[in-house]
């Protein structure tokens, strides 16, 4: 059986980065890998939905037990990925989608080479103020140190092996689902298993 092939995505706040995900999720049922984080909830998100909401304690006794791909703390709030589910998922052919800030991307890059990077642009840094400013959950103040760091992880877009510029809800999930069925196409994923089952048939 080929292993499921890990798609990580990944962009600055605001891109759109959870709603691409989602709708690829609802179009191609792909399984999307929830993230853990120490963050309290939008009035929006449910948990197990968006996040998976835990106290700062509770993380911490997971990252004790070495329980996550990764992990990171982003603007004083921690995130992980739950390792297992996604490698039970990976073990038994299933493609996983994980939606992260660029900090854990770059991190289960590193860990897991044959993972599949994908960043989100946003159409311009206009638009990206409009978009979280139309959230109503942070100040000013917030906004503009978001934008600040918004520019340092733009610049880390020559790492990953993929970039959507996300100006068009639609077209941008027909471009990521496309890189899903180009990556499952490649010839050096799982083709030495499909040349063997051949020969054994002989």
């Amino acid at each position: 059986m080929k292993r499921g092939i890990l798609f990580v995505v990944s962009g600055p706040s605001g891109a759109g980065k959870g709603t691409i995900c989602k709708e690829l999720v609802r179009r191609t049922g792909i399984a999307l890998s929830v993230s853990m984080t120490t963050r309290p909830p939008r009035r929006s998100e449910a948990e197990g939905r968006e996040y998976i909401f835990v106290s700062r304690e509770a993380f911490m006794e997971k990252i004790s037990r070495n329980a996550f791909l990764e992990y990171a703390e982003v603007y004083g709030n921690y995130y992980g990925t739950p390792a297992e589910s996604v490698r039970d998922i990976l073990d038994s052919g299933g493609d996983v989608v994980l939606e992260i800030d660029v900090q854990g991307a770059l991190k289960v890059k590193a860990s897991c080479p044959e993972s599949v990077s994908v960043f989100i642009l946003p159409p311009s840094m206009g638009e990206l103020r409009k978009r979280i400013t139309a959230r109503g959950t942070e100040s000013d103040a917030s906004i503009s140190l978001r934008l600040g760091e918004t520019l340092k992880e733009i610049r880390r877009v020559g790492e990953y092996d993929y970039c959507i510029v996300n100006d068009r809800l639609d077209e941008a999930v027909d471009r990521l689902a496309a890189i899903v069925v180009a990556e499952n196409s490649r010839a050096g994923r799982g083709l030495r298993e499909l040349v063997e089952s051949y020969m054994e048939e002989m």
